[in-house]
């Protein structure tokens, strides 16, 4: 858009997906026609983010990263359609998408088989074309197993009292030996990335088996199992002279996405909280040059927001530029001073058009559009080069009704 940067107020719209509705880069999109149709010759950047789970790929792939295509192991073993991300030396693996919980229907017995295999896979072929720093991003796992999968598609060697070691957290008791010799040889001059936000130990009642297990679909017994399977892999990796097993099994991190962050622990990896590494990989803070104002947001704006969550990270580092940010949401819970010291200027929900929650869901799209037109308000007036005030918000544009009008 070809528009003088002295007249035109500059918007930087980074959402977060709405989960169960839209992507992050959907919500960007409806939130810059909502805008644009307020406030005519608005300059709009559309930057989706996310905080290192489910959407982390598709935030690095519209930040210029390119796709590479591969089939690895999904959760359960069969092949799956996978992808991730790269850029130079950089690549960016999303565990949600080759071993997420997304691809299964949750249950004890699912919860006992899903693997992190796939995950090693795509960290082994991005090693393979020359990858040499390495983000995984970690949200979203189907399994526990303490990121076994991926070291053993990574090189290492597991065994059982009967030979090699099956897949799957509920294996894991079964471990009598661990043999790392056989790990990717590029792993010693690659640097990798824990993106994740999770602070959890990998054992006891506050480790990936207890707390993360039952949304996985496991039961009491189930937990108990992996609970189980997850301390053998710690002795048998403290038995054969794995340096610092137990001690990183303690860190926090270690219990991210069933386990995975304690091997990523093992490899060195650095952790960094998930929202923060993606708006570095994506670009934010130089997208900000400018920029009148910073909307961001989510599906639901709560209190589990304030722990990490994307919005938050957006804002604080928007609050560091000194640019102002707006909030959108499908719905909040968040009273005004709880979003007000989240770093939140003003916070726009989608149940504040429609009530119906339901509703939208299904309407998502449209719903953002007349939130973008009363996010136009918010805008500061700049004065033209001719000395006329700037573009304001258009009455019609910026009417929001009720109920949500359908041609």
């Amino acid at each position: 858009m070809s528009t003088n940067r002295s007249t035109a107020p500059r918007v930087l719209l980074a959402p977060d997906k709405f989960k169960g509705s839209l992507t992050a880069a959907q919500v960007a999109a409806h939130l810059a026609a909502g805008l644009r149709r307020a406030v005519p010759g608005v300059v709009t950047l559309e930057l989706p983010v996310a905080d290192g789970g489910e959407g982390t790929l598709d935030a690095a792939l519209a930040a210029g990263f390119d796709a590479v295509d591969v089939v690895a192991t999904g959760p359960l073993g069969a092949p799956v359609a996978a992808r991730y991300a790269r850029r130079g030396a950089t690549a960016v693996v999303e565990m949600a998408a080759v071993s997420g919980l997304a691809l299964v229907d949750p249950s004890p017995a699912t919860a006992l088989a899903a693997t992190s295999r796939g995950l090693g896979e795509l960290v082994a072929h991005a090693l393979d074309a020359g990858a040499r720093e390495i983000v995984v991003g970690v949200g979203g796992s189907a399994g526990t197993d303490g990121g076994a999968g991926m070291l053993a598609a990574l090189g290492a060697r597991l065994a059982g009292g009967a030979g090699d070691l099956a897949d799957g957290g509920g294996h894991l008791h079964e471990l009598v030996d661990v043999d790392l010799s056989g790990l990717h040889p590029a792993l010693a001059e690659t640097e990798i990335v824990l993106a994740s936000d999770v602070d959890n130990p990998l054992l006891g009642d506050d480790g990936a088996a207890a707390v993360y297990g039952p949304q996985k679909g496991a039961d009491p017994q189930t937990v108990a199992e992996l609970e189980l399977g997850l301390a053998t892999w710690v002795d048998v990796l403290a038995t054969v002279g794995v340096s610092g097993a137990q001690g990183r099994a303690d860190l926090p991190g270690a219990g991210a996405a069933g386990g995975v962050g304690f091997a990523c622990l093992l490899l060195g990896a650095v952790r960094r909280p998930g929202v923060a590494e993606v708006l570095t990989l994506t670009g934010f803070a130089e997208r900000l040059a400018g920029v009148d104002l910073v909307v961001t947001g989510e599906g639901s704006l709560d209190r589990q927001s304030l722990h990490g969550k994307t919005p938050v990270g957006v804002a604080a580092a928007a609050a560091a530029a000194g640019v102002p940010t707006i909030a959108v949401c499908g719905r909040t819970t968040l009273a005004p001073d709880q979003a007000a010291a989240a770093g939140f200027a003003a916070v726009h929900a989608l149940t504040d058009v429609e009530p119906d929650v339901a509703r939208c869901i299904v309407d998502a799209g449209p719903l953002l559009e007349l939130v973008g037109a009363r996010v136009a308000v918010h805008l500061p007036a700049r004065p033209s080069s001719g000395g006329s005030p700037a573009p304001t918000p258009s009455p019609d544009a910026s009417r929001v009704p009720t109920t949500l009008e359908h041609a």
